[in-house]
């Protein structure tokens, strides 16, 4: 990862921390361990790590654990080598032990990439749900546990019915069960109700997070999510090819506010409840490209010939987690596109795909 980079997600770090560390002031000399801590959200979650602990002195000690953990040191060593931060190789779907003294969990491991999901259903939904018991069950050996966040994904509501502007965690929907393209959210649909038992019965203090979608450093452009193919085309010089319905509308959190958000709701979270994670500032599709083509400059926007009208809406309402956590969006879209298409801008000139 580019030097330049890396200092601008810690500005990132430290932009969204000024004024609002004490909302994590529970991680004050804790023990954190995140699961899927190698990924797009374990990566942020460590820089905000980072930058709690070099400018505000939390004190926190922080264990990734993911499967690549190499990988990691080779793409992130400035995290690698801190002394307070260490790496464990494991499959979550084996038996392992969480370290004595764990404090807090984020169980974060599990690949929202849809095409992984459609080719091995069975293995997608298999790793989601032995995964969630392997950690619930891990969790429920630590004796100084405050907390364990179980993160879910947003994609448990189902479609987004028309006329609904934006999905709050009160509704009740769910994906369609005949769909090897449900796979991924039946598997957390049936983690949830895993977790949720555990609290029920051993009272493990479990609280979920759904999130929705994401735009920023760190996230690879071989995703296959809109964006991210918007932003590949936008780098390789254009065109930006909108190939499904332009009217589609989707809301981007940037990846600073997302870790925050996490780690709020770690730490002050009420136990069996789940809070949506993302924006609601929404916006369709054929805007997306537009803005993207704005900030990049010199390339243009192309639709599909006859048109494509098929919207499938994704918007959270992120009422619950503002009322109950103060938690806010501090980057706008056209901040976060900005910050995101530099990010990528040094790979590309060096003739390779930012990739995660």
């Amino acid at each position: 990862m580019a030097t330049d980079v890396t200092r601008s997600v810690r500005a990132d770090c430290l932009e969204v921390l000024e004024g609002r560390a004490s909302q994590l002031s529970d991680l004050r000399g804790a023990h954190l361990a995140v699961t899927g801590g190698t990924g797009f959200m374990g990566s942020w979650i460590a820089e905000l790590v980072c930058a709690l602990n070099h400018e505000y002195g939390f004190g926190v000690e922080l264990t990734l654990v993911a499967r690549r953990a190499r990988t990691f040191r080779e793409r992130h060593p400035h995290i690698a080598r801190e002394s307070f931060v260490r790496l464990v190789d494991a499959d979550v779907r084996d038996v392992f032990t969480f370290a004595e003294g764990t404090n807090v969990v984020v169980h974060a491991a599990g690949s929202p990439d849809n095409r992984s999901h459609a080719t091995d259903p069975i293995g997608t939904m298999s790793a989601i749900g032995l995964g969630t018991h392997v950690v619930l069950e891990a969790a429920e050996r630590l004796r100084d546990l405050n907390s364990l966040l179980l993160v879910s994904s947003g994609l448990v509501y189902g479609a987004q019915p028309e006329g609904l502007e934006r999905i709050p965690e009160t509704f009740v929907g769910g994906p369609a069960f005949d769909s090897v393209a449900s796979a991924y959210a039946e598997a957390k649909r049936f983690a949830e109700s895993l977790g949720y038992a555990h609290r029920v019965q051993t009272k493990l203090p479990v609280v979920f997070a759904r999130p929705f979608a994401f735009i920023g450093p760190y996230q690879g452009l071989d995703k296959p999510w809109a964006v991210n193919n918007f932003l590949r085309d936008a780098l390789l010089g254009g065109p930006i090819r909108i190939l499904g319905d332009p009217g589609t509308r989707r809301s981007y959190l940037y990846p600073s506010d997302m870790a925050f958000w996490l780690l709020r709701i770690a730490c002050a979270g009420t136990p069996g409840d789940a809070y949506n994670v993302g924006s609601d500032e929404a916006v369709q599709l054929g805007e997306l490209a537009e803005l993207i083509a704005r900030v990049q400059g010199g390339v243009d926007v192309t639709r599909r010939p006859g048109g494509f009208r098929n919207a499938s809406d994704f918007v959270p309402d992120v009422t619950k987690a503002a009322l109950q956590l103060g938690l806010r969006r501090t980057v706008d879209l056209s901040s976060a596109v900005e910050r995101t298409l530099e990010s990528h801008r040094a790979d590309f000139r060096a003739g390779a795909v930012a990739g995660t």
